[in-house]
């Protein structure tokens, strides 16, 4: 697979999205100096664009195989939470699948990592993820991004829904379970990580673990599950 594309301020962004993407010595200077600090100066002034975009693919890349089983051609993706959208930019030049994206559209002042009842974080920009897929060969003709506070969301069924380290990891599930009521198809497979793998055993008759974060600290279970009960 082509490496991304990626230009200094949307590997910026990738940084707040996803912390492994920096070096251990930058992640010291974050818990040293705060998140805030961190994510308004740090971010736009130290880090190196070409190795972000190496460690960016690399990372994608590996989200991609873990999913690629549940994958086929032609297929209706949501993806919710998905930041700058590597790993849907690489389904979409894959399988030509066609992929709605519902995202936030602001930077929060300070950064949080956790669960977040109220859903008022956000780290991301919709103009940079669209300049994204279009700089890396993926036309408006296979994605489309929603604006979580400000866009009716799209209501027509899918075939899958993604939302890595997003859904039920950094926020409550039901904070879309009545949307996602509206989309789901009998044989729609949702995959997402979790902290509570054991719950959705009450709202899916098949659930598949399909990836375990043993050594974090959310120790989460990535999980793929179909007719929602």
């Amino acid at each position: 697979m082509e490496r991304f594309i990626i230009d200094r301020h949307t590997a910026q962004l990738a940084v707040l999205q996803r912390t492994e993407l920096i070096s251990p010595p930058l992640r010291n200077l974050r818990k040293v100096l705060g998140r805030y600090i961190f994510s308004q100066f740090v971010s736009k002034y130290l880090i190196n664009t070409s190795e972000i975009s190496n460690k960016y693919f690399l990372l994608m890349e590996n989200e991609y195989l873990n999913i690629k089983k549940y994958l086929a051609k032609n297929q209706t993706i949501l993806s919710i939470g998905s930041g700058i959208g590597g790993l849907e930019l690489l389904i979409a030049k894959n399988f030509k699948s066609h992929i709605s994206l519902i995202e936030k559209n602001y930077i929060s002042k300070k950064i949080r990592y956790g669960w977040d009842i109220k859903n008022n974080e956000g780290y991301n920009n919709l103009k940079l993820q669209n300049i994204f897929f279009k700089r890396n060969g993926v036309s408006e003709k296979f994605f489309k991004a929603y604006d979580f506070d400000n866009d009716n969301f799209p209501e027509k069924k899918f075939d899958i829904i993604i939302s890595l380290y997003s859904l039920d990891y950094h926020y409550n599930f039901d904070v879309y379970k009545d949307y996602l009521k509206k989309v789901l198809q009998p044989n729609t497979v949702m995959i997402f990580d979790t902290i509570r793998s054991e719950y959705f055993k009450k709202l899916f008759k098949n659930i598949d673990i399909i990836k375990e974060e043993n050594n974090t600290v959310h120790k989460s279970k990535r999980i793929a599950c179909w007719n929602f009960i």
